[in-house]
Formats: structure tokens, C-alpha cells, sequence
């Protein structure tokens, strides 16, 4: 993790030292082990640095190639370096160290506005080309590097956090209303807006050009719905798994500094702890892990949130530190105005204070990279769309006997299983889509809607907004499409970029094992029969981690609701400060939020807080709205 940032002034006018020096100290958190500046006339691009990579230990950034005519600012973490380094004829004794920026620098001398599609990793980065006077911009497939920028008459800025675009004075400060609203109905299907109408991202997997006359965003990468992997059997597809998810760990092990990971005692984390624990093992060196915990839950909650039993299964096997990280002590709304000046943006989660307490405990230990395990549900697959190509093939006897196997010998739970699983979801998918589409999210959308105000609602066309979101998606027609639509969902995208900036106010830097490019490919490739077989899901990841997960953590069917700590401590740690919000405070929202529906879902929360789960999220997002509206409005 670095920061980047750069200004182009497209009418000319030389960017002065000044304004690229205050980009940069905005994101200073970002990169304390150095910074560069280049500027040439009306362009400049600047660099904080976070050595995470050996590679990087010697690197100054901005680069610039003066034969080409080339200048790259880059936050980016390659993992094909040695076929790149082979097939751009880079080999050489000093190889081994050449910085990733250098790889992407040649890349592009290569392949031009082609080579993101030739890299694997998490990058974003942006390349001045004098010959062309064009600024070439590019994010990793998913969205893992963030990148931020404006467009005006006069001025293109992009930065790695909004903030560093608000120390520009060409740069409006404007709120997006639409996003207050999406905010409070979890709307994440608008893949570039932040809460600044002038402000956008730059979209995974997309390149962008810009040149003074105009600018060209294209997607340079996208998963292949239509592809099939064939193998021989279930042992071969458990090892072809296993390949190429310890490259996807392996990849992210490649560090400059001691490596941590998450975990919870789920598939997802235990598979990424116990492979790393085997990669690192070699080196004598140990994986530190970090796990929050609740002793202090009341027992009928404790039970369906403890994941004890399960963690302490993998630290048995050894080569582990764990940190435990009591998050019962914790409040959910702890440091809130601190983190928010991180995010920029009023993004709120049931368990973004888990994430705040484990990247500072993580920090306090000296570990400067930490592996996550979002978002192995998606990437994997639960598989459960595979009943629905089984009813729209015919396949009813193998039907039947997967939808028993998920049942647990209840006939009841096996034939709701067959109509929810099977014959609606292949009825979804034979139906008018667009249509089915635009009614589900518009009657979901706009029942949800009566926190907002009504005038707030008329005035922003939220109607229209709903519908047009709608347009653009389609439910999948076949297990594979819905699997790619799971895999390519906007919340993913959202929960890397929170991480990010959270991981960010503590120089630590964030690793996707399952957001690896190759995996999400290989996986979606997969046969359904892989993903769901004999009742079990994620089947080939169960069969590929034999022997290297303990057992019980294997073949867990369970899965824990960590926002069940969240309803408990939210009431029991901040009751006084929402009586206050509801009394004092919430006015800041009325030209937004129907205050008296607020008002009303604390006094149902109040009443029974583990019962309430939506009105806590309602009360929680209108506390963190209140308190980003007074920042926006008093800066």
C-alpha cells in the first residue's frame, strides 16, 4: 500500500509546486517511508511510499523513463513478475529486484493501453505520456488499489483518497443527495459515485485516457461466463484448487515485513492461516493471527457467535501467534469521527469496528501486511444455483437427492429447498428479467424508503434513480452467470476499498487471497457438481484443503453472525448517546430522513436489541450520516 496522486491541468497552465505538495501530505498516513514529486509543465504526479515488498525497499517514485518519454506513479503489487520478466526481455542478473513499477512501466512501452489486461495483481497506477500527451490510468480487476478523480474544464486530478482531491482548489465540493439516500437504503450498484457529485472512482478493471481534448474509460478485463474446465475427477479438481489457491496465497506472502492474517475459525480464513502456515514454515518463520472474540455475550448469543472451539482447532497444528482481540469491550461506534476522516465518505458496516480494533492491534505487533479472506463465499460459491440448473436440465432424481442431502432428513425443509433453490430461481431466469428485475429492486428499494423523507425522495427522483439501477442488472440464466454475478457484485468492490482506507490509518497493508484473478477465474470455470455435492458446498475447496485444514474445520456446515455483538454492545455501550442523537442532534439529517420513523426504531430496538436488527442498522447508519453532514458542512 502507497498513495498516488497527479494534476493535469488541461488548459495549460504549469502546476505549481504547492498544490501537489498538499495532495501529498493528505495522504501522508498512507506512506511514511518516502516521498517524490515530478512535475513538467501543466502535469504532475506524486508518491507516498509504504515498503511492503522487498522489492520496493530501494524504489523512488514517480519513475521516469526519459528515452520513452514516459513518468509512472504507481500503487501496485505484481505477482506475475517473472513471466513478465521473461516476456518483455527483462531477464538479467539484476532481475530479482526490479520494482513492480519498473514491470509495469515496460509493459506499457510494450503493449500500450493493453498491458493492465497482462497483469496479475492488485494495482492502480497512472502513466504520463509526452509523445501521446496522454495520462493513462488503470485499477486491478477488482478493485483492490483505489483511485479517485475529477474531471473539469480546466483541471484532471486522481488521487488514492478523496480527501487529497478536496486540497485542490479547481475541485467542487459538492454532495451527491443521491448517495445519502443509498446510504441509508444499503444501495452499493453504482459502480463509480462517491458522496462529492464531482468525484468519482475509476471502475475495476478499467483503463482510462486522458488527453486535454477528452478522455476514454474502457473495461480491460471481465470473467467468462461461457467457459467450462473439464477434469477427470473430483481428486483432480481438488488438486487443480489447491494449485491455484496456494499461488493466490503465495502471491500475497511476498513481503518486506512480518504477515498477519485474520482469522475467525471459518473455511474462508482457516484455508488462507493453514496454507500460509505450510508456505512459511519452509522459512522457519511463523504466521501471526488475529481473532475477535466474545466471552462476555449473554450464553444464548455466545453459542451462535464463538468460534473458539474452531480457531483453537487450527492454532493446534502449530507454527501460529495468535492475538485475540476481545471486541465485546469494544463499542461498534468507537473512534467513529476518526474513522470516518479515513473513509472520506459516511460507508458504515455492522463490523467495520472489528476491522478498526484488528488492523490496530495488528499495527501495535509490528505487522505491516495482513491477509483477509473476503470474499471466498462469492469466488468459491455455496454452489446452492446448481439446483436450479438441475431443474432446468431435468436432472429431477439428482434434484431431489441434493435438496435431501441439505435437509437433514426433514421433508418440509427439503421440498422448500427444491422451490426456493430449484424451480424459482429457474423460473427467475425464464421470465421477462429486466422486468422481474426493476419490480424486485423498486419494491424492495422503496418499501425501505420510508426513512427518508418524503420531499427528499420526490426531489431526488428516487423512483426513477431505483429503476434505472434495476435496468442494469439481470438475474443469471444458469448456475455459471449466477455464479459471475455473485463474484462481480458492487459490495465486494465496497468492502475492499473500507478495508483499504482502514488498514491505511494504520500502514498496514490489506491482501485478497480469493480476490486473486486467477482463482476467480479458475472457480467460476468450475463445474456446478464441484461447488455443491452430497449436501456440501464449496465441495472442492473442502475436498483440496484434506490433510492441511483440521477436520472439524473442513466439513463445518455452520457459520457465525458476528453482528450479534453488535446489537448487544451498540445499546449497551452508546444508549445514551442515541438518545441524545434522537433529541439534540438528529436534526442535521430532517432535510433527509423522516425523523420520527427514526425515533421509532429505537424505541422498537430498545425493546429487544438482539430482535431488532434492522432498526439498529437504520439507527446506526443515521448516527454516522449526522455525524459526516456537520463535518461536510463545517469544511
Amino acid at each position: 500500500m502507497s498513495a498516488i496522486a497527479g494534476i493535469y491541468y488541461l488548459d495549460g497552465r504549469p502546476v505549481g509546486d504547492n498544490f501537489l505538495a498538499g495532495m501529498l501530505e493528505r495522504l501522508a498516513h498512507r506512506g511514511p517511508n518516502g516521498t517524490g514529486s515530478w512535475v513538467e509543465g501543466f502535469v504532475g504526479l506524486g508518491h507516498r511510499m509504504l515498503c511492503t515488498t522487498p522489492e520496493s525497499m530501494g524504489e523512488h517514485l514517480p519513475l521516469a523513463d526519459a528515452d520513452a518519454g514516459l513518468v509512472i506513479t504507481a500503487d501496485a503489487r505484481i505477482d506475475n513478475r517473472e513471466e513478465l520478466i521473461e516476456v518483455l526481455g527483462l531477464a538479467c542478473p539484476e532481475a530479482a529486484t526490479l520494482s513492480d513499477s519498473e514491470i509495469i512501466l515496460a509493459a506499457y512501452r510494450k503493449w500500450g493501453e493493453e498491458s493492465p489486461a497482462k497483469l496479475i495483481g492488485d494495482f492502480a497506477f497512472a502513466i504520463w505520456d509526452k509523445r501521446k500527451q496522454n495520462l493513462f490510468c488503470a485499477r486491478d480487476p477488482v478493485g483492490v488499489k483505489p483511485f479517485y478523480y475529477y474531471r473539469g474544464p480546466r483541471t484532471f486530478v486522481f488521487a488514492s483518497e478523496i480527501k487529497a482531491l478536496l486540497g485542490v482548489p479547481d475541485v467542487p465540493r459538492r454532495l451527491n443527495e443521491a448517495a445519502v439516500a443509498y446510504h441509508f437504503l444499503a444501495v452499493h450498484d453504482e459502480p463509480d459515485t462517491t458522496f462529492y457529485l464531482d468525484i468519482v472512482h475509476l471502475p475495476a478493471a478499467c483503463s482510462l485516457s486522458v488527453t486535454a481534448a477528452d478522455q476514454r474509460l474502457r473495461k480491460y478485463w471481465s470473467l467468462d461466463s461461457t467457459r467450462e474446465l473439464h477434469l477427470a475427477s473430483d481428486e483432480e479438481y481438488g488438486s487443480a484448487f489447491l494449485e491455484v489457491f496456494t499461488e493466490a496465497v503465495n502471491s500475497r506472502l511476498r513481503s518486506a515485513q512480518p504477515v498477519g492474517s485474520m482469522l475467525s475459525g471459518g473455511l474462508d480464513s482457516s484455508s488462507i492461516v493453514c496454507s500460509a502456515r505450510e508456505l512459511l514454515k519452509g522459512n522457519g518463520d511463523k504466521l501471526r493471527t488475529y481473532s475477535a472474540v466474545f466471552p462476555s455475550l449473554p450464553e444464548k448469543a455466545l453459542h451462535r457467535i464463538d468460534e473458539r472451539r474452531w480457531i483453537d482447532s487450527v492454532l493446534a497444528m502449530g507454527a501460529l501467534e495468535p492475538s485475540y482481540i476481545r471486541a465485546d469491550k469494544i463499542s461498534p461506534l468507537a473512534e467513529m469521527e476518526t474513522v470516518l476522516n479515513h473513509l472520506d465518505e459516511p460507508c458504515w458496516g455492522a463490523n467495520i469496528y472489528l476491522h478498526w480494533a484488528i488492523y490496530g492491534a495488528a499495527r501495535q505487533q509490528g505487522t505491516g501486511v495482513l491477509l483477509e479472506g473476503i470474499d471466498g463465499d462469492s469466488v468459491v460459491s455455496h454452489g446452492y444455483e446448481y439446483l436450479a440448473e438441475l431443474f432446468r436440465t431435468v436432472k429431477f432424481r439428482i434434484l431431489i437427492r441434493e435438496a435431501a442431502a441439505l435437509s437433514y432428513g426433514s421433508r418440509r425443509i427439503m421440498l422448500g429447498v427444491i422451490w426456493r433453490l430449484g424451480f424459482k430461481l429457474w423460473l427467475l431466469g425464464q421470465l421477462d428479467r429486466i422486468q422481474w428485475m426493476r419490480a424486485a429492486i423498486l419494491k424492495k428499494g422503496m418499501a425501505n424508503s420510508k426513512i427518508l423523507n418524503h420531499d427528499f425522495v420526490t426531489r431526488i427522483r428516487l423512483k426513477e434513480r431505483m429503476d434505472s439501477i434495476a435496468s442494469r442488472q439481470l438475474p443469471g440464466r444458469n448456475a455459471r452467470e449466477m455464479h459471475m454475478l455473485s463474484i462481480t457484485s458492487p459490495l465486494i468492490r465496497y468492502s475492499v476499498e473500507i478495508a483499504d482506507k482502514i488498514a491505511a490509518a494504520y500502514q498496514v497493508e490489506p491482501r485478497f487471497p480469493f480476490l486473486d484473478r486467477r482463482l476467480m477465474e479458475f472457480c467460476l470455470a468450475l463445474p456446478p457438481n464441484q461447488k455443491l455435492s452430497n449436501g456440501w458446498n464449496r465441495v472442492v475447496m473442502r475436498r483440496a484443503m484434506e490433510g492441511i485444514l483440521p477436520t472439524d474445520v473442513q466439513w463445518r456446515r455452520s457459520k457465525t453472525n458476528l453482528g450479534l455483538n453488535f446489537l448487544y454492545k451498540f445499546f449497551e455501550y452508546e444508549r445514551e448517546r442515541i438518545e441524545e442523537f434522537l433529541s439534540h442532534e438528529s436534526e442535521v439529517l430532517a432535510r433527509y430522513v423522516n425523523i420520527p420513523v427514526l425515533r421509532a426504531a429505537y424505541t422498537q430496538y430498545a425493546s429487544d436489541p438482539p430482535g431488532h436488527e434492522q432498526e439498529a442498522s437504520t439507527l446506526s447508519r443515521g448516527m454516522v450520516m449526522a455525524s459526516w453532514l456537520r463535518s461536510f458542512e463545517e469544511n
